[in-house]
């Protein structure tokens, strides 16, 4: 059977053309409004967070890992789990890639690099590649997992809440209330609903107060309007939001005490240790490793310093502590191997600076 082209090699659109940015950008909108997050204002700020810190780290051994590429590194580790760059006189951001592995380990990338008129494809090795990550998968060790994917149901359950809110501030009959009137004809009736200002969601209701069943004059209450409202406290709307933000700022090392309005100083400072101790600093060590195993030298990306992210008093008095046990150790004309061997028991050497 004959080829029906009459070249042999058959061209086919590439993963970053006009077409895969269309799928893509529609593939964020339904994760948007699925109930995956990235939209709520928690997810942003804990984003924020992720990049005002890393923004501010101090590198040492990569001048290529400059503040904006760390930035951008950021918000893809936080949105993402993982941040690709294509190493040249600089580095650049990868907006997609394909990866093929050897030993569990990526060996080669096809990368799609952004540009104004449209991405441009690009194959390069893995060794051209700055591949950072965040909680990878033991089943794909070679991509991350970024806290929302981590956290799906609890960010659902944040945008749904969200969302209902707004809806009923939307189309609920707020401030709406039912208003007694004597029963005339329905011209009359339809006139008087124009002249109501501020319904909502098309309520309006008129009552008759003519008593034809008993006879009588009408009782005093049924002149009394009645507020149609709803009461939302039932479905327990605020709790159900607050809950569904602390899991999420928890996903991202956040502690929910930074968005309380009654939160004191020290809460906001511990927050902040935590946040850059347990959470941050793991991931610049390790994106350290990556850019020193990648650039061929040691590298450094210290977040804690930076931030200030330590209780400075207590440092200090560890300072005067150990200055008072060196000129002890002088008194004592100790060994200098013997005091190396005594500050390593509390871990005060260059890699428990941050300790």
């Amino acid at each position: 059977m004959l080829w029906p082209f009459k070249r042999k090699t058959e061209t086919r659109a590439s993963g970053t053309g006009y077409t895969a940015q269309l799928i893509g950008a529609r593939a964020a909108y339904i994760a948007g409004v699925g109930g995956v997050g990235e939209l709520t204002a928690t997810v942003q700020a804990c984003a924020g967070l992720w990049e005002g810190a890393l923004t501010l780290a101090a590198v040492e051994g990569a001048p290529l890992l400059d503040r904006a590429s760390m930035a951008v590194a950021a918000r893809s580790l936080a949105f993402r789990g993982e941040a690709v760059f294509y190493i040249a006189d600089r580095l650049i951001p990868a907006v997609d890639w394909e990866l093929s592995t050897r030993d569990g380990r990526p060996h080669a990338y096809r990368l799609g690099l952004p540009e104004a008129g449209g991405n441009t494809t690009h194959t390069a090795l893995a060794p051209e590649v700055l591949h950072f990550r965040v909680a990878p998968d033991p089943g794909q060790p070679w991509s991350g997992q970024a806290p929302l994917r981590r956290a799906s149901l609890t960010a659902g359950l944040l945008q749904q809440v969200e969302a209902a809110i707004g809806e009923a501030w939307a189309n609920a009959p707020l401030g709406s209330q039912v208003v007694p009137f004597p029963e005339s004809p329905d011209v009359d009736m339809q006139d008087l609903a124009r002249g109501f200002r501020g319904q909502r969601g098309r309520v309006l209701i008129r009552e008759s107060v003519q008593v034809t069943a008993a006879g009588g004059p009408a009782p005093a209450l049924d002149w009394k309007p009645q507020d149609v409202t709803p009461d939302l406290r039932g479905m327990a709307p605020l709790e159900t939001l607050e809950a569904a933000r602390g899991a999420i700022c928890a996903a991202y090392g956040v502690l929910p005490v930074m968005f309380r309005t009654d939160a004191q100083g020290p809460a906001i400072r511990e927050a902040q240790r935590h946040l850059a101790q347990w959470t941050l600093q793991p991931v610049a060590v390790a994106m350290a490793e990556e850019a020193a195993a990648k650039f061929g030298g040691p590298v450094s990306i210290d977040v804690m310093r930076p931030l200030q992210a330590f209780d400075q008093g207590n440092r200090a008095r560890a300072v005067a502590g150990i200055i008072e046990a060196l000129a002890m150790a002088k008194a004592a004309e100790l060994d200098p191997a013997q005091v190396a061997q005594a500050l390593s028991f509390v871990n005060w050497d260059s890699d428990g600076g941050t300790a």
